[in-house]
């Protein structure tokens, strides 16, 4: 039977059809949904962790217990990851184990578009990318039957087009892989030093039999000869450009095991065609390798080193051809920034730190990033998973120890802060810094689409847990000034704000409340009740003076001969406007 999968979506089925038993991730997006759908089968126990490298931690534990096991993450994903891939590495495995990258070429919605293809050769992992839907699954169960053949993780790399786009994809049944029994060696899991010179030996010798098997073994390197003039070398999504633009006018060298790179085959290739290009997004991973076999091509000199290719990229720079194309105007499009959604309970928070003048705000990676921008522009900073909470200890210190007496707060999410916010909390707490950190606890994990975290009382595979109270943990940390506050309500924003101006030690104001887009469990709707109400504009009271439009909230607009208006089919009711107009022009409707 065929269906249109997903890239996520087609690996996950591999997985599953590899035998899989175990999966683990931190949702990020492009990654987010292959976990999703390994929730859907049930033969394979499915988790959301609280960061990836617990991810890949507890897949690990699961393979040396003798499990297929599986971990999938986002490209940055890998950096916090890194310390056990890297070890596992030398270890070798009991079950099959892949771990899932999902890189972003074009930052569609990362902050860098690393190549981690790189991490492969760092971490001397081989390295398999498919470049369609019925690839990703086909591959993936290859992948497993390497780990097991050569006692090796594999590293399996998706990109932000493979993972989000659909293709037909023949389904097959489930290999039901026993799980294999567990004995103890510390000789091969216990990582000492005496053990991993051994153990990087061992793996030198395994990339060698790798080699041998990417050069004449695996069918994921492939050749089509079509033309002696022109040969194309490539891998993953820039394959099916490559198609697009040369067609059957060039030969070409398809390779889906990229580490160890197949060096006998290339050479072999490099024979029969008279010039060679080499067609890769991001950095010249394939291009270094082959030049380095003394092979002259063609590649980054000419193909853009940054952002996702695209045909005309490549036509224009290979071929020095340029398609017409409808430029767009920008004086007739009407501008759509990103922005908090309508009723989003972190707009208050912002709005009230945007009024403190002076304050350095250090923000973190989630939907309120959009409170850097305008109209609220209420940060200062933003880095990685965890850096609104360390970068304020360091801003803290640095103020301190030159008399600046300027207010630094930290501002992190949720599942953000159980990512990495605890840690530097801690560290906040044991070097005694007065950053105040804001954790805005919208009760979900909201920008990569809804996933749970430890603190919804709810897991992956839509079973009730126990669930995580910030304050009781935050006060066990060694922080004494805690508050939860309802973030709608602006006073008591306000004043949680202003308790901690001066305060000489660290504190933590928790906001509580539901994203406005998330579908309340039972016991969230006892909690907050659901609005019965919207807002409207009363142009009579109106004065123009346009300070709800300083909330930055889409539902409302403004007209210059009758003032502010409210959309009615947008508004959610969350009385934030209302607070801020000081002529009592927002008035209460029914719905």
């Amino acid at each position: 039977m065929k269906k249109l999968l997903t890239g996520n979506e087609a690996t996950a089925r591999g997985a599953w059809e590899a035998g899989v038993h175990f999966a683990s991730a931190y949702p990020g997006t492009p990654s987010t949904e292959i976990l999703e759908t390994m929730a859907n089968y049930k033969e394979v126990y499915s988790e959301w962790a609280p960061n990836e490298k617990v991810a890949v931690e507890a897949s690990v534990g699961a393979s040396i217990a003798g499990a297929r096991s599986l971990a999938a993450m986002k490209h940055v994903g890998m950096n916090v990851a890194a310390d056990p891939i890297f070890t596992y590495a030398y270890l070798g495995v009991n079950g099959g184990y892949v771990v899932v990258t999902a890189d972003d070429p074009g930052l569609h919605s990362s902050q860098n578009e690393q190549d981690n293809r790189y991490y492969a050769r760092h971490a001397k992992m081989p390295l398999i990318e498919p470049s369609d839907s019925q690839e990703a699954k086909d591959f993936i169960k290859e992948a497993y039957e390497v780990s097991e053949r050569f006692d090796v993780p594999v590293l399996f790399r998706l990109t932000t087009r493979i993972c989000h786009s659909y293709s037909l994809v023949e389904l097959e049944d489930r290999k039901e892989v026993e799980v294999k029994k567990y004995k103890r060696n510390i000789q091969k899991f216990v990582a000492t030093p005496a053990a991993n010179r051994v153990h990087h030996v061992e793996l030198e010798e395994k990339l060698k039999k790798l080699e041998e098997y990417a050069n004449n073994e695996t069918k994921l390197n492939r050749e089509e000869i079509n033309s002696d003039e022109i040969g194309i070398i490539t891998s993953g999504i820039s394959y099916q450009y490559a198609k697009e633009v040369f067609g059957e006018d060039a030969s070409y060298l398809k390779l889906g095991f990229t580490f160890p790179i197949p060096k006998e085959k290339i050479r072999n290739f490099a024979k029969k065609v008279k010039k060679i290009y080499v067609i890769e997004e991001n950095e010249p991973f394939l291009e270094t390798e082959i030049k380095a076999l003394g092979i002259e091509v063609t590649g980054k000199d000419k193909i853009p080193l940054t952002g996702e290719l695209n045909p005309d990229i490549i036509r224009e720079a290979l071929l020095g051809e340029k398609r017409e194309t409808v430029q767009p105007n920008p004086e007739k499009i009407v501008a759509r920034p990103p922005t908090l959604c309508s009723g989003c309970p972190h707009r208050g928070m912002f709005f009230e730190l945007s009024k403190k003048k002076g304050a350095v705000i250090t923000g973190d990676i989630g939907c309120y990033t959009l409170g850097s921008a305008d109209p609220l522009n209420a940060m200062d900073t933003v880095i990685c998973m965890g850096a609104g909470v360390s970068a304020a200890h360091g801003f803290a210190k640095v103020f301190e120890r030159t008399n600046q007496k300027r207010k630094v707060f930290g501002v992190v999410g949720d599942s953000t802060f159980f990512h990495s916010g605890i840690t530097s909390l801690l560290d906040i707490v044991y070097n005694k810094s007065n950053a105040t950190i804001i954790i805005l606890d919208n009760r979900i994990t909201a920008m990569t689409g809804h996933q749970e975290n430890p603190g919804t009382g709810y897991s992956l595979m839509g079973e009730k847990t126990d669930e995580v109270d910030f304050e009781k943990l935050v006060r066990a940390i060694g922080i004494k000034h805690v508050r939860t506050i309802n973030p709608n309500n602006l006073d008591e924003v306000k004043e949680s704000i202003d308790e901690t101006m001066e305060l000489e030690e660290p504190s933590v104001i928790i906001t509580r409340y539901p994203c406005v887009l998330k579908k309340l469990h039972e016991e969230e709707k006892e909690e907050f009740s659901p609005v019965q109400h919207i807002y409207k504009v009363n142009t009579e009271k109106c004065s123009k003076c346009k300070m709800c439009l300083k909330i930055g909230c889409p539902s409302i607009s403004f007209d210059k001969e009758t003032g502010a208006y409210i959309d009615a089919n947008s508004c959610v009711g969350c009385s934030v406007c209302a607070q801020v107009c000081t002529f009592d022009a927002i008035e209460k409707v029914g719905v």
